[in-house]
């Protein structure tokens, strides 16, 4: 894991006259106590506000440039902008105009310094955090919230825990929390500026008013927008040093082994492939990635960015040989062979058993950062890239950026534009031709977003804490429509439960009626809070969908790392995320819209021949991979709840999630997405706890970890 971490204290006097060594701050925040470091940081700058980077930092992923000994800018992570572009952001951060730090292609973290003034500024999407806690008199920040938590040796939040699991999609539950006592997160769009130790939270992206609609680009215009975006951005990535993976990591090959070649025995020791590589699973996120990384200009996968012209990407396709569904994944491999037909591509299809299902080998893995779904799977994800390249490609996001959110039909609404409704309910109709009700579901969906239209944010918000204390979440199959689109009822369910302010997610209803009501006391004071008004519902749902699946992916990455491999998911990056934003609302509603604008995006790059059935979806074969998982684990999972720490926290009922899992095996109609949700909190509650060490050293080094006292047995909330 890879982070940034700094602080700023209270000083007494100008900044020249501090005379401490860099980092030379104990627990007091005075000069001259016993010093406290993080465990393999590199020092970036020093007094008076020190920065480090720690982990395992490529060379060309920490850029700094300075104007004056006081005034410096720090750029982590893959970032397309030059030093004399960084240089002309540094300049317009120095007089306020943040947002000239976050237009520059890629992902990546900027730290300003202007004199006193120190500036950490977030993402858009929240693949990229900020975290900060008041420590030493003044305030500690770091691009990760578990350091931060050993350094004030924070105690667990359980009602975090049980906001995360009651309404993981809801902003107001969550708040600027974390599962660390103490430890406060900046919200995505914001920066946090810092001076003496004194702290600020302040948003770098323009409001819109909800009285006038804002003027918005034509189609043609907007998808122009995101094919220059995404061009860039894959080009930022192309464009970077290529890396090999490091030595001591598989690097030593046996010697020759019958009927296998170097390749072979590198994938059979584990290990990335030098150079760029890229999923291509036929669908259209990854497909379009795949295809503008094969078709711009240079060698994609030389691993010193100089090779000959035979040069190809690796493209990688998962093949699951247990799900019963052979059907949607030979039509998925046909696609992505004919994909593959580029001669400027490498295809390798990745076949997998039981030993890359979901919920396999949950015993091992990493402690991550924040528990996330993604736990469960990150065995599946882990032998999918360990045949990619050190620097690859993954389509995650698409569909949070691109795809129109249920509520945004409640926008149109809003603007009054009521015939664009008409092709989106009449596809929900399409999909559900074999319900009764097919004829009247037009008017029930329309019915709905008119009601949503007409809802104020305080009375969603208080409705949904009204759902929470009643606690009528039954953990069989009439579950309430609330709660059920992860897994039970169809697209026309899940879009009428998705029109709405706010509501229980799908592992509600395995929660005690104490942590609802604990959840519904947070809902009940956002209520009265003013942050909702100046967003229309659909725009601020489809935010907080945005942010849920970023911060997952962000887990992901730490949980299905393979070392010296690099993640790169081009459409959570900000240039992408903006050009994404301005697509117009009554183009985003329309069924398909997704893969008609990655379409357009290929066609304006060059490439318009493309196999057929290629945008389809992938939802039946992931149910059916997490159903097989659930049949494959069941004993394991089973052991893993016999005394789950959740139920020791007063989260759950023991019995309750078994129950739940034994019939989720055996096909009974269950949100899987919240049993997913369960189980990997519950995995990574026993892996904090089992940890050893802190993210500190030196004399005035914490004591003790973070959670050093555990999860006491039914704590109240």
């Amino acid at each position: 894991m890879r982070w940034v971490v700094g602080w700023s204290s209270t000083t007494s006097g100008t900044v020249h006259q501090r005379t401490a060594s860099p980092g030379d701050y104990g627990s007091d925040g005075d000069p001259g106590t016993p010093t406290v470091h993080p465990v393999g940081a590199r020092l970036l700058w020093g007094d008076p506000a020190p920065l480090w980077a720690v982990g395992d930092w490529r060379p060309d992923e920490v850029r700094v440039v300075q104007l004056d000994p006081l005034t410096r800018l720090a750029v982590l992570g893959r970032c397309g902008a030059g030093d004399e572009q960084l240089r002309t952001g540094l300049v317009a951060a120095r007089g306020g105009a943040l947002r000239h730090l976050t237009a520059w292609p890629g992902s990546y973290t900027a730290v300003a310094q202007v004199g006193r003034r120190t500036t950490v500024v977030g993402d858009l999407a929240g693949a990229r955090p900020v975290f900060h806690t008041a420590w030493a008199g003044g305030t500690a920040y770091a691009t990760a919230a578990l350091p931060l938590a050993d350094l004030i040796e924070a105690q667990l939040d359980v009602g975090h825990l049980a906001a995360l699991l009651a309404c993981p999609d809801s902003p107001e539950a969550l708040a600027d929390g974390t599962p660390y006592k103490g430890v406060r997160r900046v919200p995505p769009g914001h920066a946090l500026v810092l001076r003496d130790g004194a702290r600020e939270i302040t948003g770098y992206e323009p409001t819109a008013s909800l009285a006038v609609s804002a003027a918005q680009l034509p189609p043609d215009k907007a998808v122009e927008g995101i094919r220059d975006a995404l061009v860039e951005a894959v080009r930022t990535r192309l464009a970077a040093p290529r890396h090999a993976p490091g030595p001591g990591f598989g690097t030593l090959d046996p010697g020759p082994v019958p009927g296998m070649g170097p390749a072979h025995r590198r994938a059979a020791r584990g290990g990335p492939v030098p150079g760029i590589g890229a999923d291509l699973s036929g669908g259209s996120a990854s497909g379009t990635l795949a295809l503008l990384a094969a078709g711009l200009p240079g060698m994609p996968g030389s691993p010193l960015g100089h090779g000959s012209d035979g040069e190809r990407l690796l493209a990688v396709t998962f093949n699951d040989l247990v799900t019963d569904d052979s059907r949607v994944r030979e039509a998925e491999l046909e696609r992505a062979h004919a994909i593959a037909a580029n001669p400027r591509l490498r295809h390798i299809v990745v076949a997998a058993g039981e030993e890359a299902l979901p919920y396999a080998d949950l015993a091992g893995g990493p402690l991550t950062d924040e528990p996330g779904p993604s736990l469960v799977t990150a065995e599946r994800h882990r032998h999918r890239l360990t045949a990619g390249g050190t620097d690859h490609l993954v389509g995650h996001g698409a569909r949070q950026v691109l795809d129109a959110h249920p509520a945004r039909l409640a926008d149109l609404l809003l603007d009054r534009r009521r015939r664009h409704l008409l092709r989106p309910v009449s596809a929900l109709a399409r999909a559900d031709r074999t319900s009764a009700q097919a004829l009247v579901i037009p008017f029930t969906v329309y019915r709905a977003a008119r009601r949503l239209a007409r809802t104020s944010y305080r009375e969603g918000l208080e409705a949904a804490a009204g759902q929470l204390r009643a606690t009528a979440f039954p953990a069989g199959d009439d579950a309430p429509g609330a709660a059920a689109p992860a897994g039970v009822g169809g697209a026309v369910d899940a879009s009428l439960a998705a029109l709405t302010w706010c509501r229980p997610g799908p592992a509600a209803r395995w929660l005690t009626g104490e942590a609802l009501a604990e959840v519904s006391v947070r809902l009940q004071a956002a209520a009265v809070r003013p942050q909702g008004l100046a967003q229309r519902p659909g725009e601020r749902r489809a935010a907080a969908a945005l942010l849920r699946h970023a911060a997952d992916h962000r887990v992901l990455e730490q949980a299905a790392e393979v070392r010296s491999q690099r993640l790169h998911a081009p459409f959570l990056d900000n240039a992408v995320v903006r050009a994404c934003r301005a697509l117009p609302e009554a183009l985003r509603v329309q069924p398909g819209a997704r893969a008609a604008v990655l379409r357009a995006v290929l066609a304006g790059a060059g490439v318009r021949e493309l196999p057929p059935g290629w945008g389809a979806t992938s939802h039946a074969a992931h149910a059916a991979a997490v159903r097989a998982g659930l049949r494959a684990s069941a004993d394991p999972l089973m052991e893993l709840f016999e005394a789950p720490l959740l139920a020791d926290a007063g989260l759950v009922e023991a019995r309750a999630v078994r129950a739940a899992l034994h019939g989720a095996a055996n096909g009974r109609a269950l949100p899987l997405d919240g049993l997913a949700e369960l189980v990997s909190t519950e995995v990574w509650l026993r892996r904090l706890l089992a940890r050893r060490g802190t993210c500190w050293t030196g004399s005035a080094a914490p004591r003790q970890r973070a959670v050093a006292g555990g999860v006491a047995p039914g704590p109240p909330l």
